[in-house]
């Protein structure tokens, strides 16, 4: 069962980003208008909201590419990680301090209230850092005693 884990398991969290990042990615760049001007309206965003417009879609194609290559795994997650804790924070900050809340989320994920996205990105945010852990335990390291040059 711990090679299971070792191995499927990271795959499977790697195809749910890959399928995340991928989607939303492709979401916000056929409406790509539609989600600058809803971007223009956030309070920490504002005038930002052309630049990041192409940044996060971007961010997100190349995180699922890391993700999909299985030697640069490690760092799409670590990517996925910090791509997650940044929109997992913008959506507590604007729960918690913005009036109006404008949704820059396309597809299925807009049909979601806010606090539904706040709880499915904290979800998102444990699977990458369940995948990192798993990813960084994966390496194999033989260990040789001392005494009896014997792989421990």
């Amino acid at each position: 069962m711990k090679t299971v884990k070792k191995t499927i398991v990271p795959d499977i969290i790697s195809a749910l980003f890959i399928l995340l990042f991928v989607y939303t990615a492709i979401t916000k760049l056929i409406e790509h208008e539609s989600f600058i001007a809803v971007l223009s309206q956030s309070p920490l965003i504002g005038i930002n909201a052309t630049i990041l417009s192409w940044v996060l879609p971007i961010l997100e194609i190349f995180t699922a590419m890391l993700l999909f290559i299985p030697t640069m795994r490690k760092w799409g997650f670590a990517s996925s990680l910090i791509l997650m804790l940044i929109f997992t924070g913008y959506i507590t900050y604007m729960i918690s301090f913005a009036r109006h809340l404008p949704c820059s989320c396309g597809g299925v994920i807009s049909a979601m209230t806010w606090p539904e996205h706040l709880i499915f990105n904290i979800f998102f945010t444990a699977l990458a850092c369940i995948g990192l852990r798993l990813t960084f335990r994966n390496k194999l390291f033989i260990a040789i005693g001392r005494n009896s040059r014997t792989p421990v």
